[in-house]
């Protein structure tokens, strides 16, 4: 695998939440996506997410708690867990799901 600019990635993409995957390692996804201001809706997932914020930041409602994410930092959502994404989430995001074995 060669050197993979994960700023440049992000932003070549097409639309923003819409990850790209950028390989696997055993049994984690790893993905790089662009987040635009605009909220997401609520979702649960059967895999963990460690989201990592490369730039700017993410504003998360983790079941009834708001998480606010900056620039170098990472949240882990543990499988099943209801979470959104609020307005104002911007920049670049890093998105590893490990899939249970």
């Amino acid at each position: 695998m060669s050197v993979v600019d994960l700023f440049r990635t992000a932003a070549a993409l097409p639309d923003a939440w819409n990850s790209r995957l950028l390989g696997e390692v055993g049994t984690a996804c790893i993905k790089v996506l662009r987040m635009d201001e605009l909220p997401v809706a609520e979702e649960t997932h059967c895999t963990v997410e460690v989201l990592l914020v490369l730039d700017g930041r993410l504003e998360l409602s983790i079941e009834d708690a708001q998480v606010t994410v900056g620039s170098g930092e990472m949240y882990v959502v543990e499988a099943g867990t209801r979470h959104a994404v609020r307005a104002g989430s911007q920049g670049t995001l890093l998105i590893v799901e490990v899939r249970e074995v």
